[in-house]
């Protein structure tokens, strides 16, 4: 017996508010209720098939077709211009738009005769130089619809463009894609929904359109008498066939409003990417480059200097994979931002080889760019986002679409290529954004902490399958990344940001044993204290000294590293070598791997990390709260200068 599942239970509504919506709803249900039950239902058909009528609506269609068609051609970029630049007036632009919603439609058409009539402010002149006439003519009608209907065009698409992110225009862009290619290719498409609610509003409001095609154009027969104006004069001669001219008009209009409900704004809907695949999902397959893409292989070697937030200069040959790390709010992608020409907050002067690229725009200077997410176009399937690139530099189709299955296959993905992103995984769209931007045969390629949305097994597999290809990628790579296996694994240099400036750039070995940075020694997992040198070792900033065996010059700002695992954890005082003990308490015990990492508060240190065994803490009897005592030998501290 089938089990009957209810609707799970919410908030009931308040009496208080219940009777003041249904009222609401009766008031809103009157008229049509009023218009079905006075149709004259067995002359429906003769009422509508009077020529008058037919005429009407002939000339109905096409004013409100026309009408879309003017507010396409001019609503789209002024929808793009309000969503997607800041200029000055551009709230009083918005009121411009919004004004014929709110103006009575009298008045607009008032309007449309004082500015375009025979003896408007352009009525004059037009009529002179091009011999057009609006009132009382069709292109009159035409203008006054385009008024009344264009604004329901234009905010409409500015909500979907405003629920457009940037990135992918910005990607789209850094894959060699001109400001109209990005435009027609990634946004229209991608803001498809709401550009076809807004017309589909636009021509509903045309149709209906009656007070200012009245008042600016008149009402002459086959002509400027469109559908509304017909039901204006049948009221006066035959009120029934008024009534079923209006019901035929009450139908489209129901028709065009079920038919978006919920797409007003046609932002692009939220998708649920499927789980991460384990054992089914193949093992990446590196496919060696062919001997014509060997052979035709360029390097580019990097020098940037990055002034304004960012302030440094970068130098790296061709083949040098550099991880850039730091906190949040270090620069990390605004530098990639400037190398990319994408932000005002900070400027890079870029050469690739013998290139300078600093002046040009995004789409010409060969700087492929891999966002977080990877950002693929959700319209196109795998194949057609790798070719993208290729297609926006004149490649020809079939010659782009075979290099694209070519870098797919490269990367294990090749047999995903007819997919959209919304079927593949977290794993297999990140290789495929990969190599959407190898493709593109970039001079420098970015990369946005590529790796972070993934899980630990994927993680691995696609680490492993960047790795191979970077090895043979000609230009130079920058990987921003907070994971310490990523940058060690991946990178040939470490590049430490902080406030925009770079503290550390070296051999991830030398990064790894020296940290001169408090983060990058708490992301490699160590402990880092900031003190001022003494003769014997550092004095710390949060009270207390350390004692090591190589001291720096005294005077000087300096970090202390020490590995969790050079701290030794005791119940009693230690004896013995130990220079440095303090007492504490176990506030925290985590797992990390097959040890435990032990944090230790104490009014004598800052908080110190111990990495122990679980034998060695189940012997000591370690728990939160635990009083214990800590001690480091002064040869286990590292000292560097800030």
């Amino acid at each position: 017996m089938k089990r009957l599942r209810g609707r799970p239970a919410g908030p009931r509504t308040p009496i208080a508010l219940a009777i003041p919506a249904l009222l609401a709803i009766a008031f809103l249900m009157m008229p049509l209720i009023g218009i079905l039950a006075r149709t004259s239902w067995g002359d429906v058909r003769s009422h509508l098939g009077s020529p008058g009528t037919t005429e009407a609506l002939r000339l109905s269609l096409v004013v409100s077709f026309w009408s879309l068609g003017l507010s396409l051609v001019l609503g789209v970029p002024l929808a793009w211009l309000l969503a997607r630049t800041d200029f000055p007036g551009k709230a009083f632009v918005r009121s411009l738009v919004l004004l014929p919603m709110v103006l009575p439609p009298t008045v607009g058409g008032v309007a449309l005769l004082l500015a375009f009539g025979r003896r408007g402010l352009l009525g004059p002149w037009l009529e002179d130089t091009f011999g057009l006439t609006f009132p009382f003519h069709t292109s009159g009608t035409v203008l006054a619809a385009t008024f009344v209907a264009m604004p329901f065009l234009i905010i409409s698409l500015e909500g979907a463009l405003g629920g457009l992110h940037s990135r992918y225009e910005e990607t789209a862009a850094s894959l060699g894609a001109s400001p109209l290619r990005v435009f027609l290719t990634v946004t229209l498409p991608m803001v498809a929904p709401g550009l076809a609610a807004g017309a589909a509003l636009t021509w509903a409001r045309a149709l209906g359109e009656f007070g200012a095609t009245i008042t600016f154009a008149g009402n002459l027969p086959g002509t400027t008498q469109t559908l509304p104006l017909q039901v204006y004069l049948l009221l006066q001669e035959s009120p029934e066939a008024a009534t079923s001219v209006s019901l035929l008009l009450l139908a489209i209009a129901m028709v065009v409003l079920i038919a978006l409900r919920g797409r007003w704004t046609g932002t692009p809907a939220r998708r649920v990417r499927p789980p991460e695949p384990t054992a089914e999902e193949p093992e990446p397959v590196t496919v060696p480059a062919g001997p014509h893409e060997a052979a035709v292989r360029e390097e580019w070697p990097l020098h940037t200097e990055v002034t304004g937030f960012n302030h440094l200069t970068l130098t790296a040959g061709p083949g040098t994979t550099i991880a850039v790390v730091g906190p949040n709010g270090a620069g990390k992608t605004t530098l990639l931002r400037a190398l990319l020409g994408l932000t005002p907050r900070s400027r890079a002067r870029l050469r690739l080889g013998d290139i300078d690229v600093g002046d040009l725009p995004p789409h010409r200077r060969g700087v492929a760019w891999v966002p977080q997410d990877g950002a693929l176009f959700p319209h196109l399937s795998a194949l057609g986002n790798t070719a993208y690139g290729l297609r926006a530099r004149g490649v020809p189709r079939r010659e782009a679409r075979s290099s694209a299955q070519e870098w797919l296959d490269r990367l294990g993905v090749g047999h995903l290529a007819a997919r959209r992103p919304s079927q593949v995984s977290g794993g297999q769209a990140q290789r495929i954004a990969l190599a959407r931007a190898l493709a593109a045969r970039p001079r420098l390629l970015l990369l946005d902490e590529p790796l972070a949305a993934l899980d630990q097994t994927t993680r691995g597999q696609v680490r492993h399958t960047l790795r191979t290809h970077l090895d043979g990628f000609g230009g130079v790579c920058l990987i921003v990344t907070h994971d310490p296996v990523e940058a060690v694994s991946l990178a040939d240099r470490v590049l430490v940001l902080d406030d925009g400036r770079a503290l550390q750039d070296g051999p991830p070995a030398e990064v790894t044993r020296h940290p001169r940075s408090p983060w990058v020694a708490r992301m490699l997992g160590r402990n880092a204290w900031q003190g001022t040198t003494t003769s014997e070792g550092l004095d710390l900033a949060g009270g207390g000294r350390l004692v090591v065996a190589e001291p720096l010059p005294a005077g000087a700002p300096a970090l202390a590293v020490i590995a969790p695992e050079a701290v030794s954890v005791h119940r009693e005082k230690p004896g013995g070598s130990p220079r440095n003990v303090w007492p504490g308490t176990v506030r925290e015990i985590t797992s990390s791997g097959s040890r435990l990492r032990v944090l230790v508060t104490s009014e004598q240190a800052p908080d110190l990390v111990a990495e122990i065994t679980p034998q060695a803490a189940a012997e000591l009897g370690l728990a939160d709260g635990v009083s214990v005592w800590t001690g480091v030998k002064a040869t286990e501290a590292t000292v560097v200068p800030l």
